[in-house]
């Protein structure tokens, strides 16, 4: 039989095919843990895939990705499950569920380390603390390294480090005709820059470099007060933030302090205002950076000290399980105004349940340090993004907790920059894709149209190929 009879045959593929090529595991509707695996993070979404594909290692994803290609199925990535809209699954899709693939390799020598993309934050924080080094990444230790990466990068570390995409020296990724290439500022340049904030629109990220920094023991916690003090304290942090040195870090919080014993049971279930700190570098010297607030107004609640980086990284874990209801809005901002915060004073006040809160995350200070062009993250000029999540554990309360989240974006829209990170969005469509990524869109479209023509990584905020 000869070569061109065998190619001539047409390809039949069935998911018994598939099964036998993948290392991993393959779950399927039929099998019994399919429900309980097919759930993400945010317990809002209800997808049903044609099947899961638990990857061990690159040659399973490539096994996955032609496999998908050649039926003609929908694919979706799934790292940490976190995304906000539940991209990580798809219904009738094939699901490549990166979470075996927990690789890392410390190079002390060089001052970095490669992880692969099933990792979550706590397992890279594991390894490098032990070095007193991390990689600037989020604020929750259960989130996926690849898609918080992927949107950019933001959390405690901002300011001092810049996003995750400014530490990212490589990537490892499967293109959508099965290839493995490495993509850094050398090789592939382009498609370098796409990812570095252009989410998964491109291909699967089975491995990152990283470039690691000093941050091990720090000055951080929470710092409460009550809602009637939000506009003083408000104030005083805009100015503040934009004019302290890169190693002090806080984001401000609109919150109901939740009723668990980690907090004074007076203040259980009160809406207050507060202060996220993650300061690096000599303790005493910043508690004079931290005093200002205490002299500005007294906490009634101050829990700043000082604890290892990988402890503040997974503080606030506990409160925020996996499986409950999510609505999340986002918006960068450059100035807040009297009037901005008199706005978001008043949807604070009505925060429909104990879990809804807003964060103001600082993006100033090394975030500042790249301009708009020199990677796909396109507000670089920014001072902060927002994120406004509505959460409850009640599927009960959706509409409540969707409702407040629309309207108080709604009513910060004419103090914000027109766009909002990637990853703090849901399935909005594209004209809030085209707003996220601004004049960087056209470029993005390129190159999505050079590495994937046919728009095979799709389940995301898609790049449309015009």
């Amino acid at each position: 039989m000869t070569m061109e009879t065998v190619s001539a045959y047409p390809k039949i593929r069935t998911f018994d095919n598939l099964k036998s090529q993948l290392y991993g595991q393959l779950v399927l509707p039929q099998d019994e843990e399919f429900d309980k695996v097919r759930q993400v993070y945010n317990g809002m979404i209800d997808k049903k895939p044609a099947g899961i594909a638990y990857c061990r290692n690159v040659a399973d994803v490539i096994a996955s990705v032609n496999f998908a290609r050649d039926q003609n199925l929908t694919l979706a990535i799934r790292s940490g499950g976190h995304n906000a809209a539940g991209f990580g699954v798809w219904d009738d899709s094939l699901v490549v569920d990166l979470s075996n693939m927990k690789g890392i390799r410390m190079d002390l020598e060089n001052n970095t380390v490669r992880v692969e993309g099933g990792c979550l934050l706590k397992d890279i924080e594991h390894v490098t603390q032990a070095f007193g080094k991390a990689v600037p990444t989020g604020i929750f230790s259960t989130t996926g390294i690849a898609g918080l990466t992927l949107g950019g990068g933001i959390g405690h570390l901002s300011r001092a480090y810049g996003l995750s995409v400014d530490n990212l020296l490589e990537v490892d990724m499967v293109l959508s005709d099965g290839n493995l290439v490495t993509a850094s500022e050398k090789d592939f340049p382009d498609l370098f820059w796409a990812i570095r904030g252009g989410g998964g629109n491109f291909g699967i990220i089975t491995s990152f470099l990283f470039k690691l920094n000093d941050a091990g023991l720090v000055q951080g916690g929470p710092m409460f007060w009550h809602l009637e003090d939000a506009e003083e304290i408000m104030r005083y942090y805009r100015d503040f933030i934009l004019s302290v040195p890169n190693h002090i870090y806080c984001y401000f919080a609109f919150l109901t302090v939740p009723p668990v014993d980690l907090f004074p049971e007076e203040l259980h279930l009160k809406k207050m205002c507060g202060l996220l700190w993650c300061n690096l570098g000599d303790l005493e010297d910043n508690d004079r950076y931290v005093q200002q607030f205490r002299d500005l107004k007294t906490p009634a609640l101050d829990y700043v000290g000082a604890m290892p980086y990988q402890q503040l990284q997974s503080l606030f874990d506990p409160l925020y399980p996996p499986g409950m209801q999510w609505y999340w809005k986002g918006a960068f901002i450059k100035e807040l105004s009297d009037e901005a915060i008199q706005e978001n004073i008043k949807h604070a006040k009505l925060m429909p349940t104990a879990n809804s809160t807003t964060h103001f995350y600082p993006v100033n200070g090394a975030c500042h340090k790249k301009s708009n062009e020199d990677t796909a993250w396109a507000y670089r000029n920014a001072n902060w993004s927002q994120v406004i999540v509505g959460v409850g554990p009640d599927p009960e309360n959706k509409e409540i907790i969707t409702d407040w989240a629309k309207n108080y974006w709604d009513g910060i829209q004419p103090y914000s920059m027109g766009g909002g990170y990637v990853n703090f969005m849901m399935d909005e469509g594209l004209e809030k894709v085209k707003a996220t990524y601004g004049k960087n869109y056209d470029k993005l479209a390129k190159v999505k149209r050079k590495y994937d023509p046919d728009n095979f990584f799709r389940v995301n905020q898609n790049i449309k190929i015009t």
